[in-house]
């Protein structure tokens, strides 16, 4: 009886430690939303003349995408790796969000979501801070609407952006995201990179 009850005590140890590590599965064993999270965003790769896939040149910023956030190395000897991958959805006029992607999804074998469309920001965030599991976050979206985003997570557009929206004809553009252990923005360790993948980056 003795050694039978040492068994199932050893048994129980597991589910003890699964459902005391808020670190790893949020306060109450549920999911850990943007507590301690860190979302990073940017914008689809460079466009054709027309079409609604990649140029040549978004193609090779996809490419360099896979080895860049595989993991993604930031000053002060910061290392993320992305444990979910979020684009915006498919639409007539672009796949681009999708394609930028998908060279990065499958050298990490994540699953590309896409269950927003490009105006839905809103939906996007409040999904992120309620269902997220992941400690890192990596986001691909229409540049008219990253402005949006970034206002939606509690960051400061004009500080990041240096504008109100982000500009035209810039790809090459990395915003990192830092939420402490509430799931609040911090502005001061927030910032934008710039990347420096490709020539004339």
């Amino acid at each position: 009886m003795f050694l039978r009850k040492i068994f199932f005590s050893l048994l129980l140890l597991p589910a003890l430690a699964f459902a005391h590590n808020p670190d790893k599965h949020g306060a109450n064993g549920g999911a850990r939303g943007l507590r301690n999270v860190t979302v990073l965003i940017v914008r689809h790769a460079e466009k054709p003349d027309e079409g609604s896939g990649l140029s040549a040149r978004g193609e090779q910023r996809a490419q360099a995408y896979a080895s860049y956030f595989a993991p993604l190395r930031l000053d002060g000897d910061q290392t993320l790796l992305p444990q979910r991958l979020i684009a915006t959805s498919d639409s007539k006029s672009s796949a681009r969000p999708r394609l930028t992607l998908t060279p990065l999804a499958e050298r990490l074998q994540l699953p590309l979501e896409q269950p927003y469309a490009d105006e839905q920001v809103d939906k996007l965030v409040k999904s992120l801070r309620k269902e997220n599991q992941a400690a890192v976050v990596l986001i691909a979206w229409h540049h008219g609407h990253i402005a949006d985003l970034i206002d939606s997570f509690g960051g400061d557009t004009q500080s990041l952006l240096g504008s109100n929206k982000w500009p035209g004809d810039v790809y090459n553009w990395l915003i990192v995201l830092h939420f402490d252990e509430h799931g609040r923005l911090i502005a001061s360790a927030s910032q934008r990179v710039q990347e420096h993948l490709l020539p004339g980056d």
